[in-house]
């Protein structure tokens, strides 16, 4: 009995050591682990955000100045088009208006015409069956000239609006004069409206090809290295481009 009261005497403090020990390297294992993070703890990163005045990359300048060009090389080609047009159209109201002014210089010669009594012939059928022959002779001249329209011709064979083939030769030709300067004075209302349609859309495709001229020298000097992109005030300059940009579409009359 003492023997075994004497070794578990001399075994606690023993015990007591080892468990103090296991004590002081616990509280410092743990005292490291609030020290400092894990080291298998995944990192965070940060990412790269350019400033908000930062320039686009070189090479997106690139593809954008290249799209303009091929946009203004084509309002260029279109600006042009729409100015043949308008010059042709110009050149047909003016040729409508000199022919338009000979129909009212011959016209204008029969306006004492209707004061005069007609000549007097023999009132038989083979004289009106010429009258009407004549009529339409000269009605269809005067068409295959460009003078009468093919409305106009329908009347004169269909004997409408006042187109008696009794009537004497005189009284037809005051007749045709007439209606050849009205049929003018329609042709060249025509040609005028077809010209103000055409000057419209020339103007307006000279303007789009200016704007985009501009665009594209912009985009140019942007993406040349070292040069500072052109302000708006300044893009005016870029209208000596292109051909397109160099007229402006200007009426004449």
């Amino acid at each position: 009995m003492n023997t075994v009261l004497s070794q578990f005497l001399i075994g606690v403090p023993t015990a007591t050591a080892i468990w103090s020990l296991l004590l002081v390297l616990a509280l410092t294992g743990l005292a490291v682990l609030v020290a400092r993070p894990e080291q298998d703890q995944t990192t965070e990163v940060t990412p790269v955000v350019p400033p908000p005045d930062a320039p686009p990359p070189v090479a997106d300048l690139r593809r954008y100045a290249e799209e303009v060009a091929v946009a203004a090389a084509g309002a260029a080609q279109t600006a042009r088009r729409h100015r043949t047009a308008w010059l042709a159209a110009q050149d047909t109201l003016e040729r409508a208006w000199q022919a338009y002014d000979e129909a009212e210089t011959i016209a204008r010669r029969f306006v004492g015409a209707g004061a005069l009594p007609s000549p007097r012939t023999p009132r038989t059928p083979a004289e009106y069956a010429g009258r009407e022959r004549w009529l339409h002779q000269e009605a269809v001249a005067a068409h295959w000239r460009g003078e009468l329209s093919v409305e106009r011709l329908r009347d004169v064979f269909a004997h409408r609006d006042g187109w008696d083939p009794r009537r004497h030769p005189v009284e037809h030709e005051v007749m045709l004069a007439r209606a050849v300067r009205e049929d003018r004075r329609a042709a060249y209302r025509a040609a005028a409206w077809r010209e103000s349609v055409a000057w419209r859309d020339a103007e307006l495709a000279a303007e789009a090809a200016r704007s985009l001229a501009a665009e594209a020298y912009a985009a140019t000097q942007r993406v040349r290295p070292g040069r500072v992109p052109l302000p708006r005030t300044a893009t005016s300059a870029a209208t000596r481009l292109t051909q397109a940009a160099r007229w402006h579409p200007a009426r004449v009359g």
